[in-house]
């Protein structure tokens, strides 16, 4: 049998629970594979009864989580309890959230999950309560590092329609443009190569790689970046034996039949990956955090405080990510 997926809490005040809940109520229906809950069982129990949802919780170990999967949700304690109400994150918010962080990545590194699935957090209660972290990946880059050299995390947006990586990510545009570079465009579409190959069954993938500008420049005189920058980058990873093309402009990269064409869209910074995706797999897009020593999903979305604990919660995304961490995990290197 493989090995269950280690799901996090989230935001306690957030969609998290309402979704994990959802998500094994109908596990039969979306297709599910085995996946465990780290959290506080109480907690849980009463987000269920909020939300007027019959669930069998069962206090478990990650070992038996597979068995109970199909009677019962697996919940695997912390030893940190959760009492946020839904939208109202309180003072037990960040530390339940980050112990079922921790708690998932040992799991995964002493081989007791598959993979890890992250429900949503909040990181302006994460930042309150003395988080120094940007957010979500960067915390796991760390944690993976386990005292050795922090690995360098890539963010990739996947769906079955398009899968897409922005080089720079949280940033604003004047500063994604000041940290641009040859280097970082390589460095970046290297990793995703990797991973794409090891975990996609890929042997050999096909980038697109955007421009910076509109029209990706239109020879310079729509700014220099595309000559200077991207195309280098492009010509570097060729050179490597990656099959790459661009600097490609990006208002042509993502319609149907384009799309056909390469395997994976590196794009220059956040908007200009997040918006395709988004514009066009909203409910099953999936965050996948590449370069890392483990496989790590999550939905692509939110904490959504508006609706915790109402029952409007879409658990889609959250059973698009348990579906491919499952499938990276038993796929076989190209």
């Amino acid at each position: 049998m493989a090995k269950p997926l280690a799901l996090t809490s989230g935001e306690p005040a957030g969609i998290g629970p309402d979704i994990a809940l959802e998500a094994w109520r109908r596990r039969g229906e979306l297709d599910l594979p085995p996946f465990y809950l780290l959290g506080d069982r109480a907690f849980f129990a009463e987000r269920a009864k909020i939300l007027g949802l019959s669930v069998e919780l069962a206090d478990a170990v990650p070992e038996e989580a597979g068995a109970a999967f199909a009677k019962a949700l697996p919940v695997v304690a912390t030893g940190e309890i959760a009492t946020a109400r839904p939208g109202q994150p309180d003072q037990t918010s960040a530390t339940a959230a980050l112990a079922s962080i921790r708690q998932a990545v040992d799991h995964v590194r002493t081989g007791r999950a598959g993979a890890i699935i992250t429900n949503p957090i909040a990181k302006s209660v994460l930042y309150r309560a003395g988080f120094r972290h940007p957010g979500h990946t960067e915390f796991l880059a760390e944690l993976a590092a386990d005292g050795a050299s922090v690995p360098q995390p890539v963010m990739m947006l996947w769906s079955p329609a398009l899968a897409v990586v922005p080089v720079t990510i949280h940033l604003s545009l004047r500063e994604a443009l000041a940290q641009l570079s040859s280097e970082l465009i390589v460095t970046t579409a290297r990793i995703a190569v990797t991973d794409l190959k090891a975990h996609f069954g890929l042997a050999r993938p096909r980038l697109a790689v955007s421009g910076l500008n509109p029209h990706a420049g239109e020879d310079g005189s729509l700014g220099s970046e595309d000559i200077d920058i991207v195309a280098p980058a492009v010509e570097m990873l060729r050179k490597e034996g990656i099959d790459a093309r661009g600097p490609l402009p990006a208002d042509t990269m993502f319609h149907a039949a384009a799309r056909k064409t390469y395997d994976c869209a590196i794009c220059m910074y956040h908007d200009q990956a997040l918006i395709p995706i988004k514009t066009i797999a909203f409910d099953d897009a999936v965050n996948v955090t590449l370069g890392l020593p483990f496989i790590r999903t999550s939905p692509d979305h939110g904490t959504a405080f508006d609706i915790a604990g109402t029952g409007k919660a879409n658990p889609s995304s959250l059973a698009a990510a348990l579906r491919l961490a499952a499938r990276m995990a038993t796929t076989k290197p190209s």
